[in-house]
């Protein structure tokens, strides 16, 4: 998607692409918002690896409630992603050290409720995923690293692996993908 164009696409496009799983509106939303969260977490005492886990939890957060239609927005997307973002990373800190960190904002903050519930949860369920990929194996678990994390293109799959073409390193991708799916909801389920 080039500059100009991104523009032209709205909070409510980004929200309604994010809940039918389009990667293009992911990719929007990242390069859009990432930047401000990167900014809030490096100005206070954290790493971008530190914002990049603290932005896809929040993005996760964004996606739960979007998906169960429980998201009522009485601001901008900006403004809640990065207050979503900051308490998250106030809870980060909180469990790091106990000196009294504070915060130092870049953003106006909305009002939004920090369920403690959910995010151990949620927790859960990343280490739950992890265990997964773990397990999942090679090549899928570099093939879906290097699509989700990497962010290499097909192309760049598609010779790295030695596939013939890139739809056949897509239905790769898509197999390891399930593959993945029922290694993690196989655990999930039990829990």
């Amino acid at each position: 998607m080039t500059e100009p164009s991104r523009l032209h696409v709205s909070d409510d496009h980004l929200l309604a692409g994010l809940a039918n799983g389009s990667d293009t509106m992911l990719e929007e939303l990242y390069k859009r918002y990432f930047p401000m969260v990167l900014h809030l977490i490096l100005n206070n005492s954290g790493s971008e690896d530190d914002a990049k886990d603290i932005y896809q939890e929040t993005l996760i957060v964004l996606y739960e409630k979007v998906t169960a239609d429980s998201l009522e927005l009485h601001c901008q997307l900006k403004t809640y992603l990065y207050s979503v973002s900051r308490r998250l990373w106030l809870k980060q800190l909180s469990m790091r050290s106990r000196n009294g960190n504070s915060l130092v904002d870049t953003e106006d903050l909305a009002d939004v409720d920090d369920d403690l519930t959910d995010h151990e949860s949620r927790d859960r369920q990343f280490d739950l995923m992890a265990d997964s990929l773990d397990r999942l194996g090679e090549p899928c678990r570099t093939l879906l690293e290097d699509f989700y994390i990497h962010h290499l293109s097909m192309q760049d799959i598609t010779e790295k692996f030695g596939y013939t073409n890139a739809d056949n390193a897509k239905t790769q991708k898509y197999k390891c993908l399930m593959r993945l799916k029922r290694l993690f909801f196989s655990v999930f389920k039990e829990e």
